[in-house]
């Protein structure tokens, strides 16, 4: 039985989107070093033969020399596994410089082929000149197991770092392993295979939310795919009602109350609901009981201070004629204006505002 893994979007070199302090930025930097280097020791634990990188190994077209002399280390140091590296849309520069590694096979703007028993895996990296054409080129042998390597979007339209399914149906795909969306998904292509994105191996900011890792590949009388989840750290959001809470401890509690995750992971909080204390530095007093029980936490205050819309649309003042204005606009109902002109105090009182 052939192994392979499917991996894409490390991004070694980011700059961790998280908003961390510079410790915990370069730690996690490091992290995602590490969660590559031990998905080497799975894929030597398993008998994998080969790693198939679908893009964005490295964050930029400059990585610093640190994150390339790391991947090719890897690389060098790992001689029976194979690593098939195709460049993405945040690495398409990369020169690959470490040259003479018998073990790194890469790809170019015309399609490529790498043959391992009965299994063909193709790839080709996308750019302006043939993002159109390229689905016209592909040729593959339908008495063969097909796994072909892209990066992009997937969609119904052709171009740049887009991936037209439509135009890869019927090709004798048994695995389009995908890069660039940064969760795993796996979907039917046509009624002899399916596409997936392996997702990042660890997430970098709270728009890279759950479980990461990497798909295996055990290839027999069929192609079985299986996501691993492998990421040293998940990050997480919560949503949490902080109504009828009567102070900041007790909505730390209720917070606390609702975050199902471990110690070790990222959490960001998103306060919401009506309240009756003063909620000016409560994010900020959140972010604090709370950090002691996670690895970073950010808590957004989106919560409503009750107020006294009547006695406050009386004032002779900047704030008063805020509210009248709102409180007189027959385009919003109630809600919203109630909504306009809590987003609006704060505003006006210098709190910042989203």
């Amino acid at each position: 039985m052939l192994k392979l893994i499917h991996s894409a979007d490390i991004h070694l070199g980011s700059k961790m989107e998280a908003k961390l302090p510079k410790e915990k930025a370069d730690e996690r930097k490091a992290e995602v070093r590490s969660s590559f280097s031990r998905m080497l020791e799975y894929a030597k634990r398993e008998g994998v033969r080969a790693v198939l990188l679908s893009g964005d190994v490295f964050d930029s077209d400059r990585p610093l020399k640190k994150d390339k002399e790391f991947f090719y280390s890897v690389v060098r140091n790992n001689p029976d596994v194979d690593f098939l590296y195709l460049r993405g849309n945040h690495d398409s520069l990369e020169s690959y410089v470490e040259y003479g590694l018998d073990n790194l096979k890469t790809f170019t703007r015309e399609w490529g082929k790498y043959t391992y028993g009965d299994v063909d895996i193709y790839g080709v990296e996308m750019a302006a000149e043939n993002a159109l054409s390229l689905y016209a080129t592909l040729k593959t042998d339908a008495a063969r197991k097909n796994v072909v390597m892209l990066h992009g979007q997937v969609g119904e339209t052709s171009g740049v770092d887009k991936v037209h399914l439509s135009r890869l149906r019927d090709k004798n795909i048994d695995y389009l392993a995908l890069g660039h969306i940064h969760s795993h998904t796996e979907e039917k292509l046509d009624e002899r295979g399916r596409y997936a994105y392996s997702g990042c191996l660890e997430g970098r900011g709270f728009d890279e939310l759950g479980e990461k890792g990497f798909v295996l590949l055990e290839i027999g009388e069929k192609i079985e795919s299986r996501f691993i989840p492998h990421a040293q750290r998940k990050i997480e959001e919560f949503r949490v009602d902080i109504t009828g809470t009567e102070d900041a401890y007790q909505a730390y509690q209720r917070v606390r109350a609702h975050i199902k995750c471990d110690k070790k992971d990222l959490v960001r909080v998103t306060l919401v609901g009506d309240i009756d204390y003063d909620n000016e530095t409560l994010a900020g007093d959140l972010e604090t009981y709370l950090s002691a029980d996670y690895y970073f936490v950010s808590v957004k205050d989106k919560s409503l201070k009750k107020f006294d819309v009547e006695a406050l649309a009386g004032d002779i003042s900047l704030r008063g004629e805020f509210i009248r204005t709102v409180l007189t606009d027959p385009q919003y109902d109630e809600e919203h204006k109630r909504q306009m002109i809590s987003i609006g105090l704060k505003a006006l009182g210098g709190r910042e505002v989203e």
